[in-house]
């Protein structure tokens, strides 16, 4: 009798563990797609501010480069000097909002690393389980 009983608890602590293991899986699949989910507004918002860089840089370039040139036309007394000096620092300020909206699109921003550390986590508690 003892064996059947040890039997069942053995088939009850295998089953158990079973349930617990696909109720483990749907919890982490369920924390995979809501960090994924996250992580692609937060992409989403780096192209937006991509956008919105090179719109300041167009408004700035059509807004402020002819008065600025004139101006520093006037002063250097050389129209194309003038000309050069704005559109380089037109182009280092288009270039300085680019490059920050592309670091908030990298590709590691986009890994789930709360899923990854919850993964890791549940496999120790289980080998320490099977020990």
């Amino acid at each position: 009798m003892q064996q059947g009983n040890g039997n069942q608890t053995i088939q009850g602590l295998v089953g158990e563990a079973l349930r617990e293991s696909t109720d483990l899986a749907q919890k982490e699949f369920t924390l995979f797609k809501t960090e994924v989910s996250q992580n692609m507004r937060t992409l989403f918002m780096g192209l937006a501010m991509v956008v919105v860089a090179a719109v300041f840089a167009i408004a700035a370039v059509m807004l402020l480069t002819e008065s600025l040139v004139e101006w520093l036309a006037s002063v250097l007394e050389s129209e194309a000097l003038a000309a050069l000096i704005v559109g380089g620092v037109l182009a280092a300020v288009a270039v300085g909002l680019g490059l920050w909206g592309r670091s908030a699109m990298m590709a590691s921003s986009l890994t789930p690393q709360r899923t990854l550390r919850s993964l890791k986590r549940d496999a120790e508690v289980l080998s320490e389980r099977g020990a």
